[in-house]
């Protein structure tokens, strides 16, 4: 039996395919939130990453090895939780626009940063806490508060950040003693078995175009969970963090091609300071040899 060599080229080709796919994903999902609810479009969405994920999980071990939890009520938090992360980030993508919404969702890494240090009590040293800060600064050159361009629908994104950073933190505690098969099976099934009692008291019958958009939904969320999964096999996610990112760049070329609208210049500028603080943040995480973000940096159904 031989070792796994690892090949950074292929990851992180997979992974910027992948943020590419999420792009596309979440493109979809502006598209039907324009017209349908969210719970209805979740429970699309939940029970096809229920089915994924079930298969997945079981592909190598038994079923019932991979529901034993250390800690279940922590499993059932968590799960709960993104399931409200992703209903505020839908909801976000209704009405903003793909550019300022991924741009302010891209704080969360600093968001956990901060967490890791009042919460798990890791050690942040200054040069991290002092990230936090600048990119929390473009967090407000893109809010503009007390210049008249401040819109409340931004802090949506901001809560949806805010929910995915403390989601973070949970999957962090849990992943000392569950695996990511595990944890990601209690999310998919706790939050499809919640989609379920919800999503049909919103349930409008979609057009034939809506039905095709609902499928190409569920589709590019298993393939880019796929791509995902399959660079984390390539290369260690301290190699491929810095590539996340790539989705703010695929969100806001999605946006001008789709629905012609370009972010503006604060925006931009308030959307790089975010990104080089949270890749600053990345590299002193990696040279300090502190715990790394969870590889599932993006994993939601």
């Amino acid at each position: 039996m031989t070792d796994k060599i690892d090949n950074p080229t292929k990851g992180i080709l997979m992974i910027v395919m992948a943020m590419f796919i999420f792009a596309c994903q979440d493109t979809v999902t502006k598209q039907l939130a324009q017209s349908y609810d969210a719970p209805q479009i979740l429970w699309v969405r939940f029970l096809f990453f229920g089915v994924f994920a079930v298969i997945l999980s079981s592909w190598n071990q038994p079923l019932k090895q991979v529901v034993k939890a250390h800690r279940p009520w922590l499993q059932i938090v968590r799960s709960l939780l993104i399931v409200l992360e992703i209903s505020a980030f839908v909801l976000a993508l209704r009405i903003l626009s793909l550019a300022e919404t991924h741009a302010l969702f891209a704080s969360f890494p600093l968001m956990v940063t901060a967490m890791s240090a009042l919460i798990l009590r890791e050690k942040v040293g200054i040069r991290r806490w002092a990230a936090v800060l600048v990119g929390f600064s473009g967090v407000l050159i893109i809010l503009r508060p007390g210049f008249g361009v401040f819109q409340l629908e931004s802090l949506i994104a901001l809560s949806a950040a805010l929910m995915f950073s403390i989601y973070h933190v949970l999957t962090r505690i849990v992943s000392r003693n569950d695996s990511t098969n595990t944890s990601m099976l209690y999310m998919a099934v706790i939050g499809a078995a919640i989609m379920t009692c919800i999503g049909p008291l919103y349930w409008i019958e979609p057009t034939p175009q809506a039905w095709r958009l609902l499928a190409l939904l569920s589709l590019t969320g298993a393939v880019g969970h796929l791509l995902l999964i399959k660079a984390l096999e390539c290369a260690p996610a301290s190699i491929l963090q810095p590539f996340n990112f790539t989705l703010l760049v695929w969100a806001t070329l999605m946006g001008y091609i789709v629905f012609n609208n370009l972010p503006d210049m604060w925006t931009l500028i308030g959307g790089a300071v975010v990104v080089a603080s949270g890749l600053y943040t990345i590299y002193r995480e990696r040279k300090r040899n502190v715990p790394e973000v969870p590889p599932e940096i993006r994993v939601k159904p």
